[in-house]
C-alpha cells in the first residue's frame, strides 16, 4: 500500500488521496497534451481538495514543471526563443515580488483567491494584450508569474500572451511549455528561500510527474479522436463545480 510506504507516509495522506492525485495527473496532464492548456486548472483544483494551501502552490509547481518540461523537450525545435528572453526577465522579476507576499496571506484567503481565479479562467473570456514587442511580453511575464506564486494555474493567462507571438500552434504549444517550465522553476525555487519543506513530498510529486509524462503521451495520440466541442463543455462545468466546492470550504473556514 502506497501510504505505509515511507516516500509517502510523511504527506498524511490516505491511500485513496495518493492514487487519486497519481491517477489526476495523468489525465489532466493528458488533457493539455490534447488541447494546449487546461490540465493545470483541473490539476490545481484536484489537489486543493486534500492538500493544505500552504503546500499546493509549490507541490502544483513541482508537477507541473516536470509535465511542461515534457512537452518543451519533444517540440524544442518550435520554440520562440526571443519570446522567452522577454519573458524570462519578467517572470523573475514577478516572482521575486510575489515570494515577499505570498507567505502573508491567511489559508482561507487563499483557497479564496484559488477558487476566484479558477471561475475567472473558466467563464470570463481570454484576456487579451496588446500587439506589442518584449516590453509588452515582459509585462506578461511578470504579471503572470507575481499571481502564480498565489493562484498556481496561470497557463490560460500565459497562452493568451504566447498566441499572438508564435506562427503556428506548434510554436504555440512549445513556447507556452517552455515559458510554464521557467515559471514553475522560479517558483520552486521562491518557496524553497521562503522555507517550503520539499523532502515530505518528494516520493507523491515524482510519481505524478511520471505518471503526467505517460500522460501526455497518451494526450498526443487522442489529440485527432476526441470530440473537443463536447469535452470543452464537459470539462469547463466540471471545473466550476470544483472551484464552487473550494469556495465553499473557504468560507465555512472563515465563519
Amino acid at each position: 500500500m502506497l501510504e505505509s510506504l515511507p516516500i509517502f507516509a510523511d504527506t498524511g495522506l490516505n491511500e485513496l488521496a495518493l492514487w487519486g492525485l497519481i491517477v489526476a495527473a495523468y489525465a489532466t496532464s493528458a488533457m493539455t497534451a490534447a488541447f494546449g492548456i487546461g490540465g493545470g486548472v483541473a490539476l490545481l483544483a484536484i489537489m486543493s481538495m486534500v492538500i493544505p494551501v500552504a503546500t499546493l502552490i509549490p507541490a502544483h509547481g513541482i508537477v507541473q514543471m516536470g509535465s511542461n518540461a515534457g512537452r518543451a523537450w519533444h517540440l524544442r525545435p518550435h520554440i520562440r526563443w526571443t519570446f522567452m528572453l522577454a519573458f524570462a526577465i519578467g517572470a523573475i522579476l514577478g516572482t521575486a515580488v510575489g515570494s515577499q507576499i505570498v507567505i502573508a496571506l491567511p489559508d482561507a484567503l487563499l483557497k479564496i483567491i484559488l477558487a476566484l481565479f479558477v471561475l475567472f479562467l473558466v467563464w470570463a473570456p481570454r484576456p487579451k494584450f496588446m500587439q506589442g514587442g518584449a516590453a509588452t511580453i515582459g509585462f506578461g511575464g511578470a504579471f503572470s508569474s507575481l499571481v502564480g506564486m498565489f493562484v498556481g494555474a496561470t497557463g490560460p493567462l500565459v497562452a493568451a500572451i504566447v498566441a499572438g507571438k508564435a506562427p503556428d500552434r506548434q510554436g504555440v504549444v512549445a513556447t507556452h511549455a517552455t515559458a510554464m517550465t521557467l515559471q514553475h522553476g522560479l517558483k520552486i525555487i521562491a518557496f524553497g528561500f521562503v522555507g517550503f519543506a520539499f523532502k515530505a513530498w518528494i516520493g507523491l510529486l515524482l510519481a505524478m510527474i511520471a505518471s503526467g509524462y505517460l500522460g501526455t503521451i497518451t494526450g498526443g495520440k487522442i489529440l485527432h479522436m476526441m470530440d473537443e466541442s463536447l469535452f470543452r463543455k464537459i470539462f469547463k462545468y466540471l471545473l466550476t463545480g470544483l472551484a464552487l466546492l473550494m469556495l465553499l470550504n473557504a468560507i465555512r473556514t472563515l465563519l
